[in-house]
């Protein structure tokens, strides 16, 4: 049979994304904030610099295209980070686009002038004011004074010649006029990029696409100025769990580039994870990346950032492709028997785990049937013999999780021996 008559896509029925390249200064792009907004966990450890250099060439490998490499208003300990990742991106000629994150003042913005005169390369400036009802109140903001405050911040990066990306913090809870204010601001002052932001986590898929709509059909024309001209950034959090959902809707709804990082660290319950996000875009067809390698990247963030990777993590857990159950087991079995990969793969798991560097694995435990015994006894290298199997059987049933290797090895030392 064709692998399209194989599985009914309701995914498809009636879904399209529909985007007009003319109105996109280019296709869906990803920025990666691993390094700045990542290392802002509460959980996170700051890695050294050889560290975070290996995880920028994992970012290039994958084809991911744009960077924050940090916050240089935090001191000269980070500005020495941001200056040798760029001369690491420099001396290997990597397509990634550098970018820091800067608070809407000059002081912020300086370090970039002199780091982009020295490496000869644009590094953009991602400057972030509040403009939320909330955040005015508790600050006692004004809209003439965030206004004020942006004029000038970007007026001096675009005379110094540094791309901006004028970021609204908590934009998901901003009023439209407020938005409307600031981002026209901006884009007349020469901002030619717009990050929105749902900061604290707020939004959901529909508020996403309203937003979004807002940006472009009234925003972005009413500055007198082409959708085209303007890289609209999509930034989102995960305090409800609904980042990988809210960055899908952003895609749906017209945003340029999208923002994450490795699985989702961040502040509070984390920022929306890039490496989901890559998965499913993939899946979808929107993206036609290499993600091969994006298994090796989430477990060298794992390692050096010291964030999180529970066993049932989706796509790069250690259970996420690993089954004992009798039944599923066999399934796969059966399809990797008839020498199809691309069956094995799918006929128990909705994401192919070889699109991703990873394999299908049958492990023996309490739910396990003899087909998962006999699989793992082959594939280990030993002689299929019923009286093993049997002893085996009777071990796997008596455990109250699922069988290590080397505890399966030592239940088959142990039958020996007998």
């Amino acid at each position: 049979m064709k692998e399209s008559e194989l599985i009914y896509d309701w995914n498809t029925i009636d879904y399209e994304i529909a985007r007009n390249p003319s109105n996109h200064p280019h296709g869906v792009w990803f920025d990666d904030e691993t390094l700045r907004d990542g290392l802002q966990s509460p959980s996170a450890r700051n890695p050294d610099i050889e560290q975070k250099i290996e995880l920028i060439d994992y970012m290039e490998k994958l084809g991911i295209q744009k960077v924050d490499l940090g916050l240089p208003g935090a001191g000269p300990f980070h500005i020495g980070h941001i200056d040798a990742m760029l001369t690491h991106m420099g001396e290997n000629g990597y397509e990634l686009r550098p970018g820091c994150a800067v608070r809407t003042v000059v002081s912020d913005i300086e370090p970039l002038v002199e780091l982009q005169a020295k490496h000869e390369r644009q590094i953009q400036a991602s400057a972030f004011l509040g403009t939320s009802p909330i955040r005015q109140y508790t600050e006692g903001w004004t809209m003439e004074r965030i206004l004020s405050t942006a004029e000038k911040a970007i007026t001096f990066a675009v005379d110094n010649d540094i791309p901006v990306m004028f970021v609204t913090e908590d934009t998901t809870r901003s009023k439209p006029e407020d938005i409307k204010a600031v981002y026209t601001r901006a884009i007349e002052l020469g901002a030619d990029r717009i990050c929105v932001c749902d900061t604290c986590g707020h939004v959901t898929p529909n508020g996403v696409r309203k937003l979004l709509t807002f940006i472009q059909d009234e925003v972005i024309p009413d500055a007198g100025v082409k959708r085209a001209d303007i890289e609209v950034n999509w930034h989102g959090h995960q305090d409800r769990g609904l980042g990988v959902a809210n960055n899908l809707a952003a895609v749906e709804a017209g945003a340029d580039v999208i923002h994450g990082t490795a699985l989702g660290v961040g502040e509070r319950a984390g920022n929306a994870p890039l490496d989901q996000t890559l998965v499913n875009l993939s899946l979808m067809g929107v993206i036609d990346n290499d993600l091969t390698a994006l298994n090796d990247y989430m477990r060298k963030a794992h390692e050096y950032i010291e964030v999180a990777l529970p066993h049932n993590y989706p796509v790069f857990g250690e259970d996420a492709f690993e089954t004992g159950t009798g039944v599923h087991a066999s399934a796969v079995i059966k399809a990797i028997k008839k020498g199809d990969q691309w069956l094995a793969d799918r006929v128990y798991s909705g994401v192919p785990a070889q699109d991703f560097g990873l394999k299908q694995v049958i492990r023996i435990g309490h739910m396990s049937g003899r087909s998962n015994i006999i699989w793992w006894l082959q594939q280990n290298g030993y002689e299929v013999d019923d009286d093993m199997v049997a002893h085996l059987f009777e071990v796997a049933k008596g455990q109250r999780r699922m069988m290590s290797d080397e505890e399966v090895h030592a239940a088959i030392a142990e039958f020996q021996e007998a």
